[in-house]
C-alpha cells in the first residue's frame, strides 16, 4: 500500500472559522477526515500533519523522505517566501504536490507567486478540498498505480 503524508502549513487549523467565503465552512478534521477515507477507497495508507511552525514542517518533509512514497503540501503563506521550505522539498527524493485550496491566481497579487512549487512535481490550486485527493491520485499514478 502507497503511503504519503498530507502537510498543512500555518492557519490551516483555522479551516472553517477563518474566512469562510474563501476556504468553505469545513474544517482541518472534516478534510484530514474526508482525505483518510478516500485513501482507504483508493488503497493509499494517509497521514496527516499541521503546524504553523516552518521548522516543524521542514522536520516533516525531512522526515517523510525515509517514511513515505509522496507528499501534498499546503504551505500556506509561507508558500510565497519560505526558501527554507523549498530547500526542503528540493532535499527530499519523493515526488510532493503543491496544493491550495482558494485560487490564489484569483486573489491578492502576494499569492500570485510560489516559491515552492518549481521543486514539487504540479501544483493544484482553487478545486477546494478535492484539490488533495486529485493530488493523492496524482502520486498513485505516478508510482504507477491505477
Amino acid at each position: 500500500m502507497m503511503r504519503i503524508i498530507v502537510i498543512n502549513g500555518p492557519n490551516l487549523n483555522r479551516l472553517g472559522v477563518r474566512e469562510p467565503g474563501v476556504y468553505g465552512s469545513k474544517t482541518l478534521t472534516d478534510l484530514e477526515q474526508r482525505l483518510l477515507v478516500f485513501g482507504d477507497v483508493e488503497g493509499i495508507d494517509v497521514s496527516c500533519f499541521q503546524s504553523n511552525h516552518e521548522g516543524d514542517l521542514i522536520d516533516a518533509i525531512h522526515e517523510a523522505n525515509d517514511q513515505y512514497e509522496g507528499i501534498i503540501i499546503n504551505p500556506g503563506a509561507f508558500t510565497h517566501y519560505s526558501y527554507a521550505i523549498r530547500d526542503a522539498i528540493a532535499s527530499v527524493n519523493i515526488p510532493t504536490i503543491e496544493v491550495h485550496i482558494s485560487n490564489v491566481h484569483a486573489r491578492e497579487d502576494f499569492r500570485h507567486t510560489s516559491v515552492t512549487a518549481p521543486v514539487t512535481m504540479g501544483q493544484i490550486v482553487g478545486l477546494g478540498f478535492k484539490g488533495y485527493e486529485l493530488a493523492m491520485l496524482a502520486l498513485k499514478e505516478q508510482r504507477g498505480g491505477k
